[in-house]
């Protein structure tokens, strides 16, 4: 499946999960998923430096996130430093990463590969969705440019404790602009 029908696929899924779920999207915390509540997929809006995560059409959480540092771009190449755009979804964790918690993104996708091969070049791998690298401190997160990543998504350590929780592995991810 095409990159482009995966994600009309994807959209229509979240309009009919959006209508005829019993919930809403809406930001207020009384909405918010209900104790236990699993998410069941996630949306990370680049430009808002924004990740959400829903359960059954509800917000559950909604954290704010760092992204490459190589700019809101889309990633193209490896070592772009870019934070991919696309449907993906959680392939796995690594509880021993060098950063604190991580949770493996999907990318590259049959897509990405080819738009890179075409390029004569590398996709890149090993997107995340993590805590800050081991040795940095919440304290020390300030001193830390807006983006700082190398094309991952990241969170606090606390955050990402609780992401780890919240996320099974394969739920699907997309990553707007």
């Amino acid at each position: 499946m095409t990159r482009a029908a995966r994600n009309i696929a994807f959209f229509a899924f979240l309009a009919l999960y959006f209508v005829v779920s019993p919930g809403s999207a809406s930001a207020s915390r009384e909405n918010w998923g209900a104790l236990g509540a699993k998410a069941d997929y996630i949306l990370v809006e680049k430009a808002k430096r924004r990740m959400t995560l829903y359960s059954d059409g509800r917000i559950l959480r909604r954290y704010k996130v760092a992204l490459g540092k190589g700019g809101l771009e889309p990633k193209v190449k490896e070592g772009d430093a870019r934070t991919p755009e696309g449907v993906y979804y959680i392939s796995g964790r690594n509880p021993n990463s060098a950063y604190h918690l991580s949770l493996k993104i999907s990318y590259p996708d049959i897509d990405d590969e080819h738009r890179a091969r075409m390029m004569g070049v590398s996709p890149g791998s090993n997107i995340m969705i993590h805590g800050l690298e081991n040795g940095i401190t919440k304290d020390e997160l300030s001193r830390l440019p807006k983006d700082w990543t190398l094309g991952c998504i990241a969170v606090t350590n606390e955050e990402v404790r609780e992401i780890w929780q919240l996320v099974p592995d394969g739920t699907p991810i997309a990553i707007r602009p």
